[in-house]
């Protein structure tokens, strides 16, 4: 079972990344993408943006802000669009992210940060412009309610797809989610009978 953080309700500044277009591979180049293990991956989460081709650091906004006071990201227009690879979510999570917000983001980015356990939320253009217009501002993120509201008190309510706002809220991912059940899953065979 895969257990992961569990989302419900929390609040963050927001770092704004406003390219549009942000890839996979920007995101984390390929030639990260050997280990199968998520640990360590936000080290390199937008390499070629952060570092040098000796490592050293360039000055960008990522190498200077502190994670646990920045989880959420705006980034612009068509945000984890490219090659889908779970190695994307899975660094943007260990650099510090539970959420990404963009006013369109790629279905199969999309898919792999529900399944992954991070949050990817879409909104109009007006909340979105709000955003890149306070960068630094503090937002709530509220699950339960499926609201994001902005620091001049602005809420907008977003939509997650049913099934994986549930695992989000668990803190599970989908086979998490099913041994949590096993329970009800072996009375309902013993009360029924195991199939043939």
């Amino acid at each position: 079972m895969s257990n992961q953080e569990s989302i419900h309700a929390f609040s963050s500044r927001i770092l704004v990344l406003p390219e549009a277009n942000i890839d996979t591979d920007q995101i984390i180049p390929a030639r990260f993408l050997t280990t199968t293990t998520k640990a360590g991956l936000g080290k390199v989460a937008f390499n070629d943006w952060r570092y040098n081709a000796d490592g050293s650091e360039k000055p960008h906004i990522l190498n200077t802000i502190d994670p646990t006071e920045h989880r959420v990201l705006v980034g612009g227009n068509n945000f984890g669009c490219g090659s889908s690879r779970e190695h994307a979510p899975w660094a943007l999570m260990d650099y510090g992210f539970k959420a990404v917000i963009s006013t369109e983001i790629a279905d199969i980015f999309k898919s792999n940060c529900l399944k992954n356990g991070l949050l990817p939320v879409v909104v109009d253009k007006a909340t979105h412009d709000k955003l890149l217009a306070n960068p630094q501002q503090r937002v709530t993120i509220d699950l339960e309610k499926n609201a994001l509201t902005l620091e001049d008190g602005t809420v907008f309510t977003f939509e997650v797809e049913a099934f994986a706002r549930q695992c989000l809220l668990e803190g599970v991912d989908a086979m998490g989610w099913l041994l949590k059940r096993l329970p009800e899953i072996e009375q309902f065979e013993q009360s029924h009978g195991k199939a043939a």
